[in-house]
């Protein structure tokens, strides 16, 4: 089975190369002719750990091509994935303008019976608004079916979590007198995860596009939650990792996403979080629990700036080392990550910034996407005069007067810390990813700080 993948972001690039991994002929196709050009010879464009390896396979063996040309993608595939980007708008709704493009050119260029597959995540209702643009710009009268198959991929584990998924939803319109034969050629494509047993839950489409929003916003409450327990612990004198595991061995709650630390980031949790309060307010529909874990997970990352502030006084020409960039292991992404926020807040005291990570190096990056510093004149001119990229963590401590673990990538977990303690001016050491023992910390001369513990 041939299959179209449009969008070589990250969700579009990853399941065209798992599919081709599954055997199917998979074509992806994007508009940057740059882009493109580099993918056809096996280079990836971000960081998934075990994707360019795949890529490069199924490129070799013909399972995998790539294109500019909507047209040949379109005209190949018995199904078309939709993975382009739903971008938040200032108001925090999802912008479809990339969705209702690529809608209108597969119309343009639908010769036959199609199923039309949106991976991409989007607000409820959209399935119906791809079936109106269309209906409305077809060329000839033929008939197509629409998909809702939301992704559930972690950066970082992206392979995977497409390989092996928790479970598979495919999301039809129930009064389709082919949504039948639609739901048939999905379980075909995904044919291989029925020997491991996945779960496939079929459902309507708008019910398939909420699940998506509801699973993210939910992880989204257990972070900012045991972010909040973590502040009473450090005000009572409880242990919130001990918290964490006796909350984490009750089957009904479990142990993923109970890890305390400055806030969640990166491109999916905050942005879906802001789009589900947005339809719900555009359905006059309150969602209490969601908009206080947007509000909690704001406010968590200031608590960390502040942290900082507390402890060390005047920031003013002082040097910060901080280590870890991305918002999570494994990946170069720093959309949203909790890093950009603390940046901001410690060039506004005027420190001084020295930062390290192993995947993210270029400062230009970090400015692109701190829209808090781009979007101000007086921070973008302190940012290209106050940061300065390093080496490794030990460049990054040299001469600095704290040092901050931002992101808990393994290499950071047994740094040589009487090497650290002599490069440091002062031994202020800030671990809000709680990858060390205090009483280890304490033993090495540093001045601790970590999040719910003493």
């Amino acid at each position: 089975m041939h299959i179209g993948i449009i969008g070589t972001g990250y969700v579009g690039l990853v399941t065209g190369a798992c599919f081709a991994e599954f055997g199917l002929f998979v074509t992806c196709l994007d508009k940057d002719e740059k882009k493109i050009k580099s993918l056809k010879k096996g280079k990836v464009p971000f960081y998934e750990p075990g994707l360019e390896e795949l890529v490069q396979r199924n490129l070799k063996e013909g399972r995998l091509t790539f294109t500019t040309d909507v047209a040949e993608a379109v005209d190949s595939s018995l199904a078309i994935f939709i993975a382009v980007g739903t971008p938040p708008r200032g108001d925090g709704s999802a912008d479809l303008k990339y969705i209702e493009d690529v809608a209108k050119e597969i119309a343009a260029n639908l010769n036959g019976y199609k199923i039309i597959v949106t991976k991409s995540t989007v607000p409820v209702g959209t399935g119906d608004r791809i079936r109106e643009i269309v209906s409305r710009n077809l060329k000839e009268l033929v008939h197509f079916d629409i998909v809702s198959n939301p992704e559930f991929l972690r950066e970082g584990s992206a392979i995977e979590d497409f390989m092996r998924p928790n479970r598979v939803i495919i999301g039809v319109d129930p009064e389709s007198s082919s949504g039948q034969q639609a739901i048939a050629i999905m379980k075909d494509l995904y044919k291989p995860l029925y020997l491991i047993e996945t779960p496939f839950v079929i459902t309507n489409i708008k019910t398939a596009e909420l699940i998506k929003y509801a699973s993210n916003s939910f992880l989204a409450t257990k972070i900012s939650f045991i972010n909040e327990i973590a502040n009473l612990c450090e005000k009572v004198g409880a242990d919130v990792h001990m918290v964490a595991k006796g909350m984490g061995l009750d089957m009904r709650i479990g142990s993923k996403f109970l890890h305390p630390g400055p806030g969640y980031g990166g491109s999916c949790l905050p942005k879906d979080t802001k789009a589900l309060l947005k339809m719900a307010e555009e359905q006059n529909v309150e969602l209490s629990v969601v908009d206080a874990v947007v509000r909690a997970n704001e406010k968590q990352k200031e608590i960390m700036a502040k942290k900082i502030k507390d402890a060390m006084g005047v920031l003013k020409e002082k040097t910060i080392a901080i280590l870890g960039l991305s918002f999570k292991p494994n990946t170069d992404d720093i959309r949203d990550a909790p890093s950009l926020y603390l940046i901001r807040r410690l060039l506004t005291e005027k420190a001084k910034i020295r930062v390290y990570d192993p995947v993210v190096r270029s400062l230009d990056l970090i400015a692109k996407s701190n829209e808090l510093i781009a979007n101000d004149s007086k921070l973008r001119a302190l940012s290209s005069k106050l940061i300065t990229y390093c080496k490794d963590p030990y460049e990054a401590a040299k001469g600095a007067h704290a040092l901050v673990i931002m992101t808990e990538w393994n290499q950071f977990r047994n740094l040589e810390l009487e090497r650290l303690r002599k490069l440091l001016k002062e031994p202020y050491f800030f671990d809000f990813r709680n990858i060390y023992e205090p009483k280890r910390l304490k033993e090495n001369g540093f001045k601790y700080f970590c999040v719910g513990r003493q």
